[in-house]
């Protein structure tokens, strides 16, 4: 009787534990409660045992179930990467390649591979958006793009799957006149506090009401990194910055790292991953242009990950 058992039967299964009740389970599958009920009766009856105990109000997983859930999760994931995967091969080449580039990503090594990547596909045109947190990841979501490069954002959303590239040093810096630069040693994050930060803000409302790495109770929220790197030499603030960046400054003197006080987050770097949505995977030209993004990384001596295919 197991090997009847359907993917269908599994998707239900998982729905009604994330959901907590068969109603809302089908609500969410869009079907009839006595559809949903009926499914897991004959889900049960085919591996033995029950999955719910159905005596309290709403249904709890047994302890057989909550064995069961993981595997039933990974199953469904994986006949998802299956036919992803059939998917963008049955396709073939992309007539067009959309990507979106977090603005922390190292310049030179994005230049490198878009060179490298109109010479292997000349008949593919690239599209990139360069943006920063949330507004890297919109346009995926939305469907504007195929990949997403992001690194400010730190979080990897719900239904992407992911690949490491690399991770980008970031320092603390100031202009060598701003206060803070005259201070000897360690600046403490109360005193840091007390002067202007200057941060970037997201173009798009995925990260609204979130700070990432402020400290300040008075920060300019900039949308352009190049706005933010003069901001910081003019003297008008404080800031993170890729080390990249500024480290001509840092060795001209236009800028001072400070060494500020625990710091974490932002300051302590980013860690650069390209993402896609997990049922709508890139096709060859995607794939290579993300494997020379993380080759091309690691032959500028940026500390890029082992190569592998996409993980989650």
């Amino acid at each position: 009787m197991l090997d009847a058992m359907s993917l269908d039967q599994l998707r239900t299964f998982i729905a009604a534990a994330d959901e907590g009740s068969f109603s809302a389970a089908g609500r969410k599958l869009r079907r009839a409660q006595s559809v949903v009920s009926t499914t897991l009766a004959k889900l049960e009856l085919q591996v033995g045992f029950a999955l719910f105990d159905r005596s309290g109000r709403y249904p709890r997983l047994t302890e057989q179930g909550s064995a069961l859930l993981e595997q039933a999760r990974s199953a469904v994931l994986g006949m998802d990467a299956f036919k992803a995967k059939a998917r963008t091969l049955a396709e073939g080449l992309e007539p067009e390649l959309a990507v979106a580039v977090d603005v922390m990503y190292p310049i030179a090594t994005l230049t490198a591979a878009v060179q490298a990547f109109h010479r292997q596909f000349p008949g593919t045109p690239l599209r990139l958006f360069v943006e920063a947190l949330g507004a890297v990841v919109q346009p995926l979501l939305s469907g504007q793009c195929r990949i997403a490069v992001i690194g400010s954002l730190p979080e990897v959303p719900p239904g992407c799957a992911s690949q490491y590239l690399l991770s980008v040093p970031a320092v603390t810096v100031a202009a060598p006149e701003h206060p803070l630069a005259a201070i000897d040693g360690m600046v403490l994050r109360s005193s840091a506090a007390e002067h202007v930060q200057l941060v970037l803000t997201d173009r798009s409302p995925l990260t609204e009401g979130r700070n990432f790495g402020v400290l300040a109770a008075q920060a300019w929220r900039l949308a352009d990194m190049g706005a933010k790197h003069a901001f910081l030499k003019a003297g008008l603030g404080w800031g993170h910055m890729p080390l990249h960046m500024v480290q001509d400054d840092l060795d001209a003197g236009r800028l001072v790292r400070l060494d500020l006080e625990g710091i974490t987050g932002l300051g302590a770097g980013f860690s650069m991953h390209a993402i896609h949505l997990r049922d709508h995977p890139p096709g060859p030209a995607g794939r290579w242009f993300v494997e020379r993004l993380k080759h091309g990384a690691a032959g500028q001596g940026q500390r890029g990950g082992s190569a592998g295919m996409w993980g989650s």
